[in-house]
């Protein structure tokens, strides 16, 4: 099976969609001449041409609004923002009206349209480059919102998505667009609503998704090698639909939960998560659930400051030990 990087894995489910489906299309701003401003559509504009590789100009309001028109109108366009940040320009026309046309239409119209882009702290990208948008949009009913962490769900998912007859948010991380993982050289498709068990365990339940999900990994790895604590990492994949059932079922076995996010604390998806926990594992649990959150302060630039404000492995391996009431 090929190793590729993620940033590959996310071309190679553009590319094959398009040569599936004429009504596919992306646009953005440096998707086409420049090859993406992350190299995600490197090559895309030799392949499929000027109408169908689309540079847009640095008017995200104008270009995510031709994007919901076409898609009213049969197209199923793919939007690139440069950052998630830049989405906020945008917000009327992401949470206003791409997921709200089909309800308001009686169903007579649908909006087909996949925005994907990064989000988060990324590479020192200072406070107003860096929101981590996914509690924003998994607010937003009659949005999807997919976030991968390996190259094999990003180009599942976003396959997936490209398919999908509502609007999708597609969340992706720039430091790892270069990260490397198998993929399958024969079709797949990954359904949403259905998270993975990226690694199983007995002792804690932890939550992630995207760039989370590495950093809850590496530190479960530590946490056995040191300790012999043995955690269940769960990969949400989606968090709208988010795959509930998995998540309870892997706290009814262990009796602890501690969810990662990179996103602010207040409000997050991790607040939903809990009491979702608490709710319906009250009688499970041994603890309650203990949140991993960005600090609740606008993103520094500075790269000490960034590594201090955003979860890193330590902390997430004292809030393993904190949940489980481990003392070693």
């Amino acid at each position: 099976m090929p190793v590729i990087q993620m940033r590959e894995a996310l071309n190679q489910a553009m590319c094959e969609e398009m040569e599936r489906d004429p009504d596919v299309f992306l646009m953005g701003e440096e998707v086409a001449e420049y090859d993406g401003a992350y190299k995600v559509s490197q090559g895309m504009l030799a392949k499929f041409g000027p109408m169908r590789v689309v540079d847009s100009p640095i008017s995200e309001c104008g270009f995510a609004g031709l994007g919901v028109g076409a898609a009213m109108v049969g197209m199923r366009p793919i939007i690139e923002f440069m950052t998630f940040s830049f989405s906020l320009v945008a917000f009327d026309q992401v949470v206003n009206n791409a997921p709200k046309v089909r309800h308001m239409s009686g169903g007579q119209l649908s909006v087909p349209i996949v925005f994907r882009g990064i989000s988060g702290p990324g590479q020192q990208l200072g406070a107003t480059h860096s929101w981590t948008v996914d509690a924003i949009y998994t607010h937003v009913p009659g949005l999807k919102v997919v976030i991968p962490s390996t190259p094999y769900d990003a180009k599942g998912l976003l396959k997936t998505a490209i398919r999908d007859n509502d609007p999708v948010i597609f969340l992706e991380n720039e430091s790892m667009y270069g990260n490397r993982g198998e993929v399958p050289e024969e079709e797949y498709l990954i359904e949403f609503g259905r998270a993975d068990i990226k690694r199983p365990g007995t002792d804690c339940t932890v939550v992630g998704w995207g760039h989370t999900v590495l950093t809850a990994m590496a530190a479960a790895e530590e946490l056995e090698k040191s300790h012999g604590i043995n955690v269940e990492v769960i990969d949400l994949r989606t968090l709208r639909p988010m795959d509930l059932d998995s998540i309870l079922t892997s706290v009814k076995k262990t009796g602890y939960c501690v969810t990662v996010e990179e996103g602010y604390p207040t409000c997050g998806v991790g607040a939903e998560i809990a009491a979702q926990v608490q709710q319906h594992c009250f009688d499970d649990l041994d603890n309650s659930v203990v949140r991993v959150a960005a600090l609740d302060v606008p993103m520094p630039y500075s790269k000490p400051l960034l590594q201090h404000v955003v979860p890193g492995v330590e902390r997430v391996a004292e809030a393993i030990k904190q949940a489980i009431y481990f003392q070693g």
